[in-house]
């Protein structure tokens, strides 16, 4: 039996969705003001959506205040542009769903949200009852973001998971596992939506038919990766392979423990304003900055001109 739940929401979640970064003054709080910049910025890149409040947008540092101010700012910016994604990385059912209420009066086309986080690693019986009641609660379809490293849900976790609730309608796999991605396309329901998290490896999976991505390249450079996901859709493996080397090179640059400061500099270079994360989090170094623009150019070059731009 068809998902009908999934089939619906897949055509509109297929493409480039980046995670919105959250911009924080040098005191630490959130400029709201600044998210319609950026999603002006998004959208001129020709993306299919954004997600506010992931991992990419420090999501799990707002405060309720900051969070429903966020995605209201956000939503109201996209103005029914492209489809829209809230993130909830939270530590119960219950966070979960008080989040969403916060909401009321949004269309939200998808929640993005993380197994449980914390210390404890509910089973998987829990899991799958987290995530039926978020579903029920809210009426609105779930990617589960799998990226915990001590809630780790294996491929036939996933796959339970979207046979028992209708509402999860896909993943987001991360986590570097590109095994993992191929593994749900080749076992998932047709109408399932197979997002990848993988900055390393845009172009792998979009070759193999990963239905979009969400991660930190597609915030940093939305064009460029939108062009990838075309070239990769329309069989242009050369373009694809010149875009794939030229984004490994600015991700081998990128320092993961300090990835959202260093999204927002590689922003910065394309006329955003430049916010730092919030603390404890580092701002960008100049040492990492001295990175990043050793191996950008050819990038921005790709954002400003064709896909074979050398």
């Amino acid at each position: 039996m068809v998902n009908e739940i999934a089939a619906s929401v897949r055509e509109s979640l297929t493409g480039i969705l980046p995670p919105m970064t959250m911009p924080f003054d040098e005191a630490g709080g959130l400029v709201t003001d600044a998210l319609k910049p950026q999603v002006e910025f998004l959208v001129k890149a020709g993306v299919r959506g954004v997600v506010a409040g992931g991992s990419t947008g420090e999501g799990h540092t707002l405060s309720d205040d900051e969070f429903a101010a966020a995605m209201r700012t956000a939503h109201d910016a996209l103005d029914g542009r492209g489809a829209f994604v809230a993130g909830l990385i939270v530590n119960s059912t219950h966070e979960a769903i008080s989040r969403v209420r916060m909401l009321d009066g949004l269309k939200i086309d998808a929640l993005q949200v993380t197994p449980a986080h914390y210390l404890f690693k509910s089973s998987a019986e829990a899991t799958i009852r987290h995530f039926r009641a978020i579903h029920e609660a809210t009426g609105i379809p779930i990617l589960i973001y799998n990226v915990i490293p001590w809630n780790y849900l294996s491929v036939d976790a996933m796959l339970q998971i979207m046979d028992e609730v209708p509402g999860v309608v896909g993943m987001k796999q991360s986590s570097g596992d590109l095994k993992s991605v191929s593994d749900l396309l080749l076992r998932a329901k047709p109408e399932n939506l197979v997002i990848t998290g993988i900055d390393a490896l845009l172009y792998s999976a979009f070759a193999i038919g990963a239905h979009g991505a969400i991660s930190a390249l597609t915030s940093a450079l939305p064009s460029v990766t939108v062009k990838l996901f075309n070239a990769a859709q329309n069989g242009d493996h050369e373009a694809g392979r010149n875009i794939h080397f030229k984004l490994n090179a600015l991700w081998n640059a990128m320092p993961h423990d300090n990835l959202p400061a260093c999204v927002k500099y590689v922003q910065h270079r394309q006329g955003l304003d430049l916010y730092g994360p919030r603390a404890p989090m580092d701002p960008i170094s100049p040492a990492q900055r001295a990175a990043i623009d050793s191996v950008l150019e050819p990038v921005l070059a790709l954002a400003a001109g064709g896909a074979r731009a050398a």
